[in-house]
């Protein structure tokens, strides 16, 4: 397994260990749901260094971007970030992912740690445009510091004033001592905080740093299980469980990165426009539990005679509501918000009602 620069330390700290996507990585410390409050009420600190980072450089960067995305990437001004994903030829999403504009003719894609490969694959592949392509997912070091403190936490570490970032927006500067720190105000949580993008060489430095001054608000290391409540709570997407390879981004719900502006001709833009005009047969839908009982993906959904009308993609036992919450794909019949539906639990039928997300308030 792959190691990050923070392996030693979450062991040392006593974390539940366990493969991700190729790497060794904390699934839990305090426990999922100590962690998942800590970051609602407070300030946690996450290990993301698994995640992958592309450089897109050059005279073609902007070109190859808005070729490969479905976003409108020409919007982007020096210090903005964007939510977008890559389509492929038949219709599915190869992966989701982060774009940010660093400079002029210089972006840094953000990918999903378990598609690294298979997305800087895909990249190689299409850069018809001579646009310069560089992997340095193995040279940066990333640390999520999420949660209502998080601001506090990380303001006393350096002189960018943190509060004139907004959300999706960047700034490169110092922190803890260690210069050119990308300060992102993103993350996966819904909890408000910032990313910071780092050397591998910095990590023990700035790891230590943040949690020194997050003591006084009680920061705690968090893992990945209660990343995955955290962002189920806000029914962000998970690739893999709720977007893959066969599922649209207008099935998904991700209509609103997909922008059919002039002149933007991304990868399978005519089968999408023609999906969009004509609408979609199913829909990813946010659900919650009437009946008791937990959500787990695979698990049917049904009307109420029985019929299969879709599956669950992501569920769990909501730490902040306290029922069981979940995503799933459902014939667009059923996809209106308070729809009864039922979840089929080994045999058993319970009840259950479309919502909206987020299913936590914050």
């Amino acid at each position: 397994m792959k190691t990050t620069p923070f392996t030693e330390k979450h062991i040392a700290l006593g974390a539940k260990m366990h493969e991700f996507a190729g790497y060794n990585m904390p699934i839990e410390y305090s426990g999922i749901l100590d962690e998942h409050h800590t970051v609602c009420q407070s300030v946690g600190v996450f290990d993301v260094s698994h995640m992958g980072e592309f450089w897109v450089k050059g005279p073609h960067a902007l070109e190859f971007i808005q070729q490969v995305t479905s976003n409108n990437a020409a919007v982007l001004t020096p210090g903005k970030v964007q939510y977008t994903c890559f389509p492929n030829e038949t219709g599915g999403i190869v992966d989701d992912l982060l774009v940010y504009f660093y400079e002029p003719d210089k972006y840094m894609l953000v990918v999903n740690a378990a598609n690294i490969e298979k997305d800087w694959n895909w990249c190689v592949a299409h850069n018809t445009v001579g646009a310069e392509l560089e992997n340095s997912s193995d040279r940066i070091a990333q640390l999520a510091v999420q949660g209502p403190k998080a601001i506090d936490t990380l303001q006393k570490l350096t002189s960018l004033n943190l509060s004139e970032i907004p959300y999706y927006t960047f700034r490169v500067g110092g922190f803890a001592g260690v210069p050119n720190v990308i300060i992102s105000n993103t993350g996966y949580t819904g909890a408000g905080g910032f990313e910071l993008y780092f050397y591998p060489q910095d990590a023990d430095r700035i790891w230590d740093a943040i949690f020194e001054a997050g003591a006084e608000y009680g920061i705690k290391p968090v893992g990945l299980g209660a990343r995955d409540t955290l962002r189920l709570e806000m029914g962000f997407c998970l690739y893999g469980n709720d977007i893959d390879d066969t599922t649209s981004p207008l099935e998904a719900g991700l209509g609103w990165i997909t922008k059919f502006v002039d002149g933007k001709n991304f990868t399978n833009r005519q089968a999408l426009e023609k999906q969009k005009a004509e609408g979609v047969t199913r829909r990813l839908v946010g659900f919650e539990m009437i009946d008791r009982g937990i959500p787990r993906h695979g698990y049917a959904l049904t009307d109420g005679e029985g019929n299969v009308i879709g599956h669950v993609t992501s569920g769990t036992m909501s730490p902040t509501r306290k029922i069981g919450i979940g995503l799933g794909y459902v014939q667009i019949a059923f996809a209106k918000p308070d729809t009864e539906i039922y979840l089929d639990n080994r045999g058993r039928r319970l009840k259950a009602k479309v919502v909206k997300p987020p299913f936590r308030h914050m």
